[in-house]
């Protein structure tokens, strides 16, 4: 992989490089998911609800520690390719490694020795097998940010699909391994104490194969960094710049940008691990309902139903991974009429994405679940509810994920920690009064998820405007997509039916309906004016997409 150092000055390359992550992102999505299926197969959904329950907290300690670190390390390296500081760019990703080994380390001990204060006796030892990952993570995240920092996303994104594949590799494999380890046989038991034996050790085996996915992305990203390693320190050494910053300069930079990022994703990504707590901790003695039940019902919601939901979010993620060394880089240089111009090409061209995506999964629900959980089949009704319920969220997620990022990008690190933390409070309290005072369950951690998805957007969009004096627009933003959208809804919901009449298979019917849903949208988009001539000349290709529109007559 060769890095190239491009000064992004025009959307094209910015939108390029958002596009070639969120490819990444999308396939790494899909891959989680599919062997999500054979996973659940193997450890039920029990063992899915240990692992899922484990997992919400070794993503908590995983945001506090590292997680952040890719994107915080790409807006301090960022701002200083901008003023062409090669040298102390390049002290900041050694001082950046020395950092993340020490947190991560921290963290990792932790979350070993601390496994029974987070989560139930039972998911302790799948808790546990989590701990190393957190401190290769802190590395792979320093690599990767530095690569992003150079505007150059393709080492992420190839890093991403490595994880994923060996994940799912060795999710399956260990599961299978482990299960037979303690029990000799891979029989599901009669007894219930049996089957809890049998979902401990499948999910344990499961969290190995996250820590494999993770050190396969590093050893690819180690490589890449080696390959690229004389170039960059060519132009270390013939960086002029006399001005070098010192060692408590470097740590004051870390502490004062990394430290903020990782408290803002940790707040804005804490409401999993909460709610994880309040259903499957409180909700049953609150209202004496079987821990069991409860602890496959949330394999089904956050394994099953979020991880669909979470597909469309990749764009919005790799968007920001873009946006954040783009607007620092303007920043630094002082060009804001460029910041919100960037800021509005992200904004339209995420929503032109997510909402399309919230509607169709909205409208084909069912035979999605079913397409990517076959074991659903016998009965889909309690994950299509499920997605369904979170559908409408996808939207507000993405909208303020990105806003969270932009603000990030501008210096305005602490607005999104606020925000999420005044977010998260209202949307704790509603989910408890909802479980506490209500009979409706699940749906309760769903309806919570909405007002805290919707709470962030408003509050991260008020932030962004008053940093940057960007006003958001909403018709052509919004309500043309949303429009368009609901035609292909309308259209992909009633192809789906004319062929499950035809076929008889839900799981077929249901790919040419989510095929032909594309050029419905873009059609529908096109005929509408939503989307002119002008912005898809402004895209990656945009010159042949015209073109072909112009062909089919939905341009003049």
């Amino acid at each position: 992989m060769v890095m190239k150092y491009s000064e992004d000055t025009n959307s094209n390359n910015f939108i390029a490089q958002a596009g070639i992550l969120a490819a990444a992102g999308i396939v790494s999505r899909i891959i989680g998911l599919l062997y999500t299926s054979p996973l659940s197969s193997v450890i039920g959904d029990l063992g899915l609800g240990y692992y899922q329950s484990a997992y919400a907290f070794y993503t908590i300690v995983l945001l506090i520690s590292s997680y952040s670190v890719p994107s915080a390390i790409a807006k301090v390296i960022a701002q200083k390719l901008a003023l062409k500081e090669y040298r102390n760019a390049h002290r900041l990703f050694i001082g950046s490694l020395v950092y993340v080994l020490v947190i991560g380390g921290a963290a990792g001990l932790f979350l070993y020795f601390g496994a029974g204060l987070l989560v139930e006796e039972t998911a302790v030892p799948v808790l546990r097998v989590f701990a190393p990952t957190i401190f290769i993570y802190g590395i792979l995240g320093v690599l990767r940010g530095y690569f992003q920092a150079h505007r150059s996303m393709v080492q992420t994104s190839v890093s991403q699909i490595i994880e994923q594949i060996a994940n799912a590799l060795v999710s399956i494999g260990a599961a299978a391994l482990f299960i037979k380890i303690a029990l000799g046989t891979m029989e599901q038991p009669t007894t219930e104490a049996g089957k809890i034996e049998r979902a401990i050790a499948g999910a344990s085996g499961s969290a190995l194969g996250t820590g494999a996915g993770v050190v396969a992305a590093l050893i690819f990203m180690a490589i890449a960094y080696f390959i690229n390693r004389p170039s960059i320190l060519k132009r270390v050494r013939n960086d002029s710049h006399e001005e070098l910053d010192g060692v408590l300069t470097i740590i004051r930079t870390i502490t004062f940008i990394v430290t903020p990022f990782i408290l803002s994703t940790a707040v804005y990504n804490l409401m999993n691990s909460v709610n994880t707590k309040l259903y499957t901790d409180i909700y049953p003695g609150m209202k004496d309902v079987d821990r069991v039940l409860v602890t496959s019902t949330w394999g089904i919601f956050s394994g099953k139903a979020q991880k669909i939901a979470n597909i469309p979010n990749a764009f919005a993620s790799a968007m920001t991974a873009a946006v954040i060394p783009s607007l620092a880089g303007l920043v630094a240089s002082k060009q804001m009429r460029d910041v919100r111009n960037k800021i509005n090409i992200a904004v339209r061209t995420t929503m032109l994405i997510s909402i399309p995506c919230a509607v169709g999964l909205f409208a084909l629900a069912e035979p999605v679940t079913i397409l990517l959980f076959p074991s659903s089949i016998a009965n889909p009704e309690p994950a299509k509810l499920c997605l369904m319920a979170l559908a409408p969220s996808i939207i507000l997620y993405a909208y303020s994920t990105l806003n969270s990022s932009i603000l990030q990008g501008i210096g305005k690190v602490n607005a999104p920690i606020l925000n999420a933390g005044i977010s998260l409070a209202v949307q704790t309290l509603i989910a408890w009064l909802l479980l506490k005072f209500t009979g409706i369950d699940i749906y309760a951690v769903a309806i919570a998820n909405l007002v805290y998805a919707g709470l962030m957007a408003f509050l991260n969009q008020y932030s962004v405007r008053k940093a940057s004096g960007f006003t958001q627009e909403f018709e052509r933003t919004f309500a043309y997509p949303l429009v368009a959208s609901a035609i292909m809804g309308v259209i992909s919901f009633l192809i789906y039916r004319l062929l499950l009449l035809i076929i008889g298979s839900k799981r077929i019917a249901v790919i040419p309906a989510l095929i032909i849903a594309v050029p419905v949208y873009f059609a529908a988009l096109l005929l509408s004016g939503g989307l002119t001539e002008s912005e898809l000349l402004e895209m990656p290709k945009g010159e042949k997409i015209v073109k072909l529109a112009k062909k089919v007559r939905l341009l003049r």
